[in-house]
């Protein structure tokens, strides 16, 4: 059995999503957490703490000592973190959105590419147990839905909820369908935060497929759900509780139904950000290409952008009449994430 040093991983950006990082980092084989970082120095202090490590203020620290690291910063600071920690010759994984622009994320591929590193997007949606099963029974899908629902959390609302929840659907949809976008129409509205907050979007493919995205920041409950309608049979995917069914034609006609198999496929219940981080692992102790390559990060954002520019046309909130669908609740949580300081958007 071939014996590899452990990999030294720094995490720049300590908010909720970079905390996580570190802790399932922590107890990652293969992986040794060198370091957290981020602008606030209490919450580096608190997430090093946690994960018996060591905190910084300053990312360039961090750079220094890695020999991977993980970028959890704000969307805005993604190409400049990312450059930084590219053009120091260190491997990168970088949380989605992969950058603000496909400028911006040009830049990044091309400085991974010019110095031979691993570039990886943290879509981690790929990675959830669940979705690795589905794959496996997915083959030319003709109809999607995907509905992605929960709470407003302020410190997102520099990116809309397209860019901050959507984005994991639409990677995930580009890769199960496997054919060029034709067309797509989208309507959305922004009530607590200057970005749409609501969208609802129809995506055709070329292949004839046709996608109903939903995601909301609104909403008191979560929900996380695909269904994919192919020719002989219906997927239902919760990411949540990776659940998985799979209803399957026996016979060409159906006539009751006793000619349908449902089908619970077993599967590991993994840890889809452990997954992550061991895949990304892999591709830099092997020269691999990740899965959520650079490439792949750019296509989800290209789309998501164009959903967006179809929003900014549609805003529904733009129009009197729309006052009456924002529920009473929403007004008192805009108030509040008006108040909430703005340290605690520094971080993602």
């Amino acid at each position: 059995m071939t014996h590899h040093p452990r990999i030294k991983i720094g995490v720049i950006g300590a908010g909720k999503i970079g905390a996580l990082h570190a802790k399932v980092l922590g107890k990652t084989q293969g992986f040794e957490l060198c370091a957290v970082c981020d602008t606030n120095l209490w919450r580096a202090q608190f997430a090093a703490w946690q994960c018996n490590t060591v905190p910084s203020r300053d990312y360039r620290d961090v750079i220094a000592k890695s020999d991977a690291v993980i970028v959890a910063v704000p969307t805005p600071l993604h190409r400049e973190v990312g450059l930084a920690v590219l053009n120091a010759g260190r491997h990168c994984l970088i949380e989605k959105p992969i950058a603000s622009s496909v400028e911006e994320a040009k830049e990044l591929l091309a400085a991974a590419e010019a110095n031979k590193l691993v570039l990886m997007v943290g879509h981690v949606e790929r990675f959830n147990p669940v979705v690795l099963e589905a794959i496996k029974h997915i083959r030319q899908p003709r109809f999607i839905t995907v509905e992605r629902l929960g709470p407003y959390d302020p410190r997102m609302n520099h990116i809309g909820v397209v860019l901050d929840l959507m984005i994991h659907d639409l990677d995930i949809l580009l890769t199960l369908v496997g054919s060029p976008v034709q067309s797509l129409e989208a309507v959305g509205a922004h009530l607590l935060s200057p970005h749409e907050d609501i969208a609802n979007v129809r995506v055709r493919f070329k292949s004839g497929c046709i996608a109903d995205l939903t995601a909301s920041r609104i909403s008191l409950d979560r929900c996380r759900k695909l269904r994919v309608f192919q020719k002989d049979s219906y997927i239902s995917l919760d990411y949540a509780s990776t659940a998985l069914k799979i209803y399957k034609k026996r016979t060409a006609v159906i006539k009751s139904l006793k000619d349908i198999d449902i089908l619970r496929p077993k599967f590991p219940k993994t840890e889809p950000l452990r997954n992550e981080h061991e895949h990304f692992l892999d591709c830099i102790r092997h020269n691999r290409k990740p899965w959520p390559s650079g490439e792949h990060g750019i296509e989800a954002l290209k789309l998501a952008l164009q959903i967006s520019e179809e929003l900014e046309r549609y805003e529904v909130s733009d129009y009197a009449e729309a006052r009456s669908l924002i529920p009473p609740w929403a007004h008192d949580l805009g108030r509040i994430a008006k108040t909430v300081g703005k340290d605690i958007l520094r971080s993602d």
